[in-house]
């Protein structure tokens, strides 16, 4: 019977990634595995082609005699049936990151033990002036070093790690789970192949010590709430000789007492007095960049919004600068004296004289009380 075509099997194409590769093979083991399916031999069947399709397309040498050759080219290569020892080794990586967690294992930092440090968050307060305008801030992290007596080995000065007993430095032990092998990390060294028989009295073994340190962090301008600034390697160090994390600052823009941000556009309430919204007149209103002129034409009603082009905030994206919208609210005047209650009487008395009861200058109440008047009318008919 005709092999099937190894990326067929896989579901890729030939220009596909080492890395989608591998997420493909996760992917397909983990839905056929015979673990899963017991009484399914079509399943085991499935499992073992994906196993063989991964073991020569995770292999830089054998993927390249199958894209030239194909199957027959490999097994002349290789010797029909055969399978090198790189190719067990890649397999015994993946099997353990697929399967480490059902049988209870955990994935390794690599066959030295060697691990990467791990991605600090810091969640930071800003200002909405410094978030439109770009500042530098002073940060004081909590963060893991490499410790500087035993310079990460996690062994005291004069002494160094020895090779594990247990998988005599291999990293990983074997366990067998029905008809399969299980290769797991070690329970003893944690993959790292090594134990320390004399720990470095300053960091008790561990190869990092816990210490603060301060950095300076530039804020771009036009940076709003979510926005992230990577700093590399400036995480947490890591373990035997493996690079340090990075550290993300989520930028967190504080509420203002004035102006709420949408995009690159800014907001705020205005009061202005019933007598100038009515007669119209001049407001000094503020800006980010200062107070500018707001002129009230009359008969403002309250509600109206004036947009100020140009007075918004500059997205740290690209595009252009956004817009300042003054929202109107006309207040109500409050604390009256006896004399200044008996000229708003006059003064309303003064509206509503004549045939038209004041429609003229309350247009909108008398329209609303038209359809409250429509309205009752139809539920009584």
């Amino acid at each position: 019977m005709a092999k099937r075509d190894y990326y067929e099997v896989l579901g890729l194409t030939r220009g596909a990634s080492a890395e989608e590769i591998k997420k493909a093979y996760r992917r397909l083991a983990m839905k056929n595995h015979p673990d899963r399916h017991p009484d399914d031999p079509a399943a085991e069947a499935r499992f073992k082609d994906v196993k063989e399709a991964y073991e020569v397309l995770s292999d830089e040498r054998k993927r390249a005699t199958y894209d030239q050759f194909g199957h027959d080219g490999l097994d002349a290569s290789m010797g029909r049936g055969g399978g090198g020892a790189g190719a067990g080794d890649a397999f015994s990586d993946i099997f353990g990151d697929v399967f480490g967690d059902i049988f209870g294992g955990g994935r390794r930092g690599g066959r030295n033990g060697v691990y990467r440090g791990a991605d600090l968050r810091y969640e930071l307060p800003l200002e909405l002036e410094k978030a439109v305008f770009g500042d530098t801030v002073e940060l004081r992290i909590p963060t893991q070093e490499e410790c500087d007596r035993c310079h990460g080995s996690g062994a005291e000065p004069g002494t160094e790690p020895v090779t594990c007993p247990t998988c005599n430095g291999a990293g990983q032990v074997r366990m067998q789970q029905g008809f399969f092998s299980v290769q797991q990390t070690c329970p003893t060294c944690r993959g790292s192949g090594r134990i320390i028989k004399d720990p470095c009295s300053a960091c008790n073994g561990r190869g990092r010590v816990r210490r603060e340190k301060n950095l300076s962090v530039k804020v771009p301008p036009g940076v709003d709430t979510g926005d992230r600034i990577r700093l590399a390697g400036e995480g947490e160090a890591g373990r035997n000789g493996g690079p340090p994390g990075d550290l993300y600052v989520d930028i967190m823009v504080q509420p203002h007492p004035i102006f709420t941000r949408e995009g690159a556009d800014l907001h705020c309430e205005v009061p202005v007095a019933f007598t100038t919204a009515a007669l119209g007149g001049s407001l000094e209103v503020p800006t980010l960049e200062g107070s500018v002129t707001l002129k009230v034409p009359a008969e403002t009603q309250s509600g109206r919004a004036f947009r100020l082009r140009g007075k918004g905030v500059r997205p740290v994206r690209g595009g252009g600068q956004g817009d300042l919208y003054c929202r109107v609210t006309v207040e109500t005047p409050v604390n009256l004296t006896s004399e200044q209650k008996d000229l708003l009487k006059r003064f309303d008395a003064a509206l509503n004289r004549g045939t038209d009861g004041g429609e003229r200058h309350s247009p909108r109440s008398s329209s609303w009380m038209d359809g409250v008047k429509r309205f009752f009318e139809s539920i009584g008919s």
